[in-house]
Parts: C-alpha cells; structure tokens; sequence
C-alpha cells in the first residue's frame, strides 16, 4: 500500500499528535537499516565523517585482492565493491563522492588475467568486459550531471581510465555503447 494512493490516510497521519507521531517515525525507522544510517548521517556526522567514509572506502578498493587470476573473480570482486559504493550513496546521498568512488575503483581494477580456464559455457572475460564497460557508461552518466567544477577535479582520472578501455580488448564494447574515447 502506498501512501499517495490514500489521500485520506496522509491527511490523518498529518493529524497525529506529535507524541505519537514520534513514535511512528521511531518503529518505521528500526525497521530500515539503510534508512537509520541515512539519518544517523545527516543528523549526527558532518562533512570529516563524509572524508571518513570515503577514505576507508578507497582503502578497501585498493586492499581487494590483487591476486585474482581470472575474470570470473575479478568480476565477482568487482560486483562486491560496486555493492559497497551504492550503500555509500544510499546512506550519504554525496553523488560527487559516489562518482569519484566508481572511477577510483574502475581505475584500480585488474584487467589482465589467465583467460579460458573455465568451459566455454560461460565467456567470463566477455561478461567481465560488458559489466566494466557498461559501469562506466553509467558512471560518465552520473559524471555528466556533475557541476563542471567538479568534473575538474575528476576529468584526469576519467581520462586515464577511458584511455585504457581503449587500449585494452574492451575497445570494441566501449565503440558499440558510445562511449567517448575523453571527456
């Protein structure tokens, strides 16, 4: 049931004394977990527990392991990380952080790998490219709808990751889904 199909039931909601209001708002908001986080940031962290969160994120994009030796892995780590940034976002709502995040990670991922050791059922390395380039487009996405000052700050690392797409096997996928070759 969504409260915009229930006029009537907005309108009494608003009507609530405060007391009991407040304790609506309390049960609805343990039952979210990401929903506590988000206030709990707002309410509660400023912008040092912003860098905070960033940095220890960066941190554990640059500790993944290193050592994967094949696409299928790398693509599951990739997922995993990926998973971890759109909780950040969901929790902080800082769109320049995410995008910066992404490219940050997308930059740190491991491109080369032993290839075909699994059976040809799946094309790990293929489905590996698609999902890496595919992000990224979203990404640039995002990017675009950045302040052109802040796409300063970032352009030289999107340059750089842009670049090795197209000097890696990815260049075709990157061609078919118009990405640019720079920013």
């Amino acid at each position: 049931m969504r409260l915009s199909e229930h006029k009537d039931l907005k309108i009494e909601i608003l009507a609530l004394p405060t007391k009991e209001k407040d304790k609506l708002l309390l049960r609805l908001v343990a039952k979210d977990k990401v929903l506590t986080e988000h206030l709990h940031f707002l309410l509660l962290e400023d912008e040092e527990n912003l860098r905070e969160r960033v940095a220890a994120l960066k941190e554990e994009i640059a500790n993944a392991d290193k050592k994967l030796t094949n696409a299928k892995d790398v693509l599951w780590n990739l997922r995993k990380l990926t998973k971890l940034i759109n909780h950040f976002l969901k929790v902080t709502k800082a769109n320049f952080e995410e995008v910066e995040l992404r490219i940050f990670l997308f930059n740190h991922t491991q491109f080369e790998f032993k290839a075909k050791i699994f059976s040809s059922y799946k094309n790990y390395d293929q489905l590996f490219a698609i999902y890496f380039v595919k992000s990224i487009s979203v990404t640039l996405k995002k990017f675009e709808k950045l302040h052109e000052d802040l796409q300063f700050d970032l352009k030289e690392d999107l340059n750089k990751l842009l670049s090795k797409i197209y000097h890696k096997n990815m260049a075709s996928i990157a061609l078919d889904l118009g990405l640019p070759k720079q920013v």
